[in-house]
């Protein structure tokens, strides 16, 4: 039994750092992605191939499958919460945003988590849990401010990234407040082929399969994207946020933006300011107040069923 539960563990852990990493060089992809074929189509098509892989693959092994249409249409909102409305606006917003700064402000994300637990499921927050509330937002003004010396940064895409990081929140937390038949692994196939749907609706309201022009950049981005962004970081981040809970997952935020801001700098020559690297210790800094802090639920009143 110790046995069992030590490789858990050490499968929480390796799933963890797999998100650590892989998602902190997706910023990357997408900002190459997004450079070379429509947003919503290069979206779309990320999401479509690894759902229609992971279904197969589930199909394949015998997994089980939702018995019910509620659940389905459960996990199809997650899905489009995460995939479509997250993942899309971080899409849509590296088009003028460079990867660097995207993932700065995805690094709030913890402080958004925290934000809704605490006004939704009735969590008391402390003094120190409110102060690195308001010290990470304040990083993240600080950012959004001083735009202009940061080079591709635009106020709008990057409202649209804070938007994306509330709905992530949102999102996650939404996923954690049922149980499902299925196994993990369908769910997770569910979810991208739902979101792609949706990515390709869009694509083709706003006219983009007409824009659509193939190169090396565009397919690479994409495969990377699927295979390291989607078929293993998002299965591990929907595996870790079963395991753990939203605010320990959310921590993968912490590791992000260093990852993010290494590549951007090596490979895109984005620059990296002192004004950069000041908003990235106020935003991390009041991250690690909020996650460390001691928070407790009102008697009587119960947290949704997980």
């Amino acid at each position: 039994m110790d046995l069992n539960i030590k490789n858990e563990r050490t499968k929480e852990i390796l799933a963890y750092i797999a998100v650590c990493i892989f998602w902190g060089s997706t910023y990357l992809a997408i900002r190459i992605g997004v450079g070379v074929l429509p947003p919503m189509f290069f979206a779309g098509m990320r999401f479509f191939v690894a759902g229609i892989i992971v279904i197969i693959f589930a199909y394949m092994k015998g997994l089980k499958f939702p018995k019910t249409f509620i659940e389905i249409r459960r996990m199809a909102v997650v899905g489009i919460i995460l995939l479509f409305i997250c993942n899309g606006s971080m899409v849509l917003a590296e088009q003028e945003v460079s990867s660097s700064i995207a993932s700065i402000m995805a690094a709030a994300l913890p402080l958004n988590m925290a934000l809704i637990e605490f006004g939704l499921w009735g969590k008391r927050i402390n003094i120190k849990g409110a102060l690195g509330l308001l010290i990470g937002f304040a990083g993240v003004v600080v950012l959004i401010a001083s735009n202009s010396s940061i080079g591709h940064a635009n106020i709008k895409y990057m409202m649209l990234i804070m938007f994306a990081n509330f709905m992530w929140a949102a999102g996650s937390i939404y996923s954690k407040s049922f149980k499902t038949s299925a196994n993990i692994i369908t769910a997770i196939g569910i979810q991208m082929l739902s979101a792609s749907i949706v990515f390709f609706l869009t694509s083709m309201i706003f006219g983009e399969f007409s824009k659509i022009h193939m190169s090396y950049k565009g397919v690479a981005a994409t495969a990377y994207l699927i295979v390291f962004g989607s078929l293993i970081g998002y299965s591990c981040y929907i595996y870790i946020l079963k395991k753990w809970s939203s605010e320990k997952a959310g921590t993968y935020a912490y590791i992000n933006p260093m990852v993010a801001v290494l590549l951007g700098a090596l490979i895109l020559d984005e620059p990296v300011t002192f004004k950069t690297i000041i908003s990235i210790i106020i935003i991390l800094g009041g991250v690690y107040l909020v996650q460390t802090s001691k928070t407790s639920v009102p008697i009587g009143k119960k947290l949704p069923a997980r």
